[in-house]
């Protein structure tokens, strides 16, 4: 069930432009300002993804359906630790129909590093199952990633999600208050170039896959949703994207501070695109990386 829209929504609405149709879809085609090839960079995934899972990780299914898996990596722990270590989990983007797990765990050995856990969610894919149900499939992850800390061994009071592009409206979603009994909710959250009101998909070549409405749409946009009580968050989106892309990220970040979320650092990454803007995450040396390790290491 997703999360019962409260009597007091966002206030702050996303105003899109007046686009004709092909001016939307270039909108919100996110590698029209890189030439149109993004494959290069799910490469890049895919190569520092297989490289840090040579690394001990373990492998866990958190529901019944072949996609709703995760990918577990657990830090050293250093001699004389007083708490567990905080867990950052990782939801991919692709535009709810394609990446996967496998190609999500880049960041792991980063994140190991700075002595925190990592896990890369898998869920999934349009068409095969809605947006609406794909949200779901997350938040179990991240309540059964809750109700396993103990035993797997971080923290449940620690944990961050992050995600890119549509894995960043996922993880906003999994932050609302409301969902029923409000278990599993994180205490940060990292959220990369992401859409948080999925109306201006609906007539463009995205939305084939996704066979969502104007209801629909709505119903799974986190500008829709109250965010009182939203989680500590990082903003974050590459200098080269487009206008629409950042206008959604500054309207959420415009949203959660008018609920009085202090401090919602909203960083545009220089010289970073759409796709590689969450290589970053972890990083250290880096703006989104920096960011990302300083909520991981106060929540």
């Amino acid at each position: 069930m997703i999360p019962a829209v409260t009597s007091q929504p966002s206030t702050t609405r996303f105003t899109a432009p007046d686009l004709g149709p092909a001016e939307r879809e270039q909108a919100y085609s996110p590698s029209s300002c890189i030439g149109g090839d993004y494959r290069p960079f799910l490469q890049q995934y895919q190569q520092r993804s297989d490289a840090a899972r040579a690394l001990p990780h373990q492998e866990h299914a958190y529901g019944g359906l072949p996609r709703q898996r995760l990918d577990l990596f657990l830090p050293a722990m250093p001699q004389g630790a007083t708490r567990p270590p905080a867990l950052l989990v990782f939801i991919h983007g692709g535009y709810w129909q394609e990446l996967s797990r496998q190609s999500a765990c880049f960041a792991a050995p980063a994140c190991l590093a700075a002595g925190h856990a990592f896990a890369a969610v898998g869920y999934t894919l349009a068409p095969e199952a809605s947006v609406e149900q794909i949200v779901q499939e997350c938040r179990t992850a991240l309540v059964w990633l809750q109700h396993h800390a103990d035993r797997l061994g971080y923290d449940p009071a620690r944990i961050v999600v992050a995600g890119s592009s549509a894995g960043a409206h996922l993880a906003a979603m999994c932050t609302l208050r409301g969902w029923p009994h409000d278990s599993g909710l994180p205490a940060g959250a990292v959220l990369v170039s992401g859409v948080y009101e999925l109306a201006p998909l609906v007539g463009t070549s995205i939305n084939t896959a996704l066979g969502l409405t104007r209801d629909s749409a709505s119903k799974v946009s986190p500008l829709h949703y109250s965010l009182a009580g939203f989680a500590r968050t990082v903003l974050a989106w590459g200098e080269i994207e487009t206008e629409e892309f950042k206008r959604q990220s500054r309207a959420f970040g415009q949203a959660l501070q008018a609920q009085g979320l202090p401090e919602v650092p909203a960083l545009e990454v220089p010289a970073r695109n759409h796709f590689d803007v969450v290589l970053d995450l972890c990083e250290p040396g880096t703006l989104l990386g920096d960011a990302t390790l300083a909520l991981l290491a106060s929540v």
